[in-house]
């Protein structure tokens, strides 16, 4: 296991603190979208609002408490564009420093997915619960952990079911497929016919759809969209066990420089899942020690460096 040093951390911290910031500002951006303008008719002025859509709503005629609404939007507006551009050109600046100073390891289509998801509003309902987890522990700790812990070219995406009705809302407002909401981050994504739950790119890149075993009010079979060419997402034995013990949430670098927000299991309850795996007979030996091996390196983290503290 290896430190990183005092210059990447410093730049790590700098660099994480930009990242909230800039979704801080996404967020508060997002809540004034669209315009406000006046509109006169028959003698009369009328507050319109202008959706995002191009739609126009009338507010009502002129009066004081609409001027005042006006003029605060409109402040508001001006501040959150300008706080939004400003993030948006350090966090860019970050990136650079970042890459140069060689600070993060992760894959950077590991890091476009997740940005994908957020943008898409998916993120939510999705850990990363496989190997590509220990960037997110790693982070938090400072160091990097050895290779064959991380090794791996799959993304293990858990969809949290317990949510499932909200995640529909969100899919029927977005009009399209999980897959085709991967290919926006790479347009080579395909599913493959023998395993519908794993999409593959033209580099051998898999992404896995997982949930928890079915229960009574779960839906069975679960394709993640009403579009037929879409994941089939696969039942896995611990999916319970990792959704029910909490998240832990890191922001995770690249070796492009680029940032991303991951949501992984609590520290704790990765490391008893994957004990747990370690020792099932029916899992592949290859598998049962790398499960092994990334049990012990968890651990190691939560022994020495209190990692996991704060988990929600």
């Amino acid at each position: 296991m290896l430190e990183l040093t005092p210059a990447q951390t410093r730049q790590y911290i700098d660099a994480e603190s930009t990242l909230r910031a800039w979704r801080d500002a996404k967020k508060a951006s997002a809540e004034v979208r669209g315009s406000m303008f006046w509109r006169t008719l028959g003698g009369r002025r009328y507050l319109i609002r202008v959706a995002t859509t191009g739609a126009q709503t009338s507010l009502g005629v002129e009066s004081s408490e609409l001027q005042d609404n006006f003029v605060r939007f409109m402040q508001r507006k001006e501040a959150a564009t300008a706080r939004l551009k400003s993030l948006t050109e350090a966090l860019s600046q970050h990136q650079r420093s970042n890459r140069a100073l060689r600070v993060g390891r992760a894959p950077r289509l590991l890091i476009d997915t997740l940005n994908r998801l957020e943008q898409a509003g998916l993120s939510q309902h999705f850990m990363v619960v496989g190997t590509h987890a220990l960037y997110a522990y790693e982070s938090a700790c400072g160091v990097r952990v050895e290779d064959g812990a991380t090794a791996t070219r799959d993304i293990d995406l858990l969809l949290d079911t317990r949510k499932y009705l909200s995640f529909v809302t969100t899919m029927e407002r977005l009009d399209t497929s999980m897959l085709a909401v991967l290919q926006k981050v790479d347009k080579t994504f395909e599913l493959r016919s023998d395993q519908l739950y794993t999409a593959v790119n033209s580099e051998g890149f898999e992404i896995d759809i997982v949930r928890r075993a079915a229960k009574a009010d779960d839906p069975h079979p679960l394709r993640v969209s009403k579009f037929e060419e879409d994941f089939w997402a696969v039942q896995i034995s611990t999916g319970s066990n990792l959704l029910d013990g909490g998240h832990f949430e890191q922001a995770v670098v690249a070796t492009s420089g680029h940032m991303a927000t991951m949501r992984v299991p609590a520290p704790m309850n990765f490391v008893r899942v994957k004990k747990k795996l370690a020792t099932m007979r029916t899992r592949d030996p290859l598998k049962a020690r790398k499960d092994a091996l990334q049990a012990r390196v968890v651990e190691q983290l939560i022994q020495t460096y209190a990692l996991g503290e704060g988990v929600i």
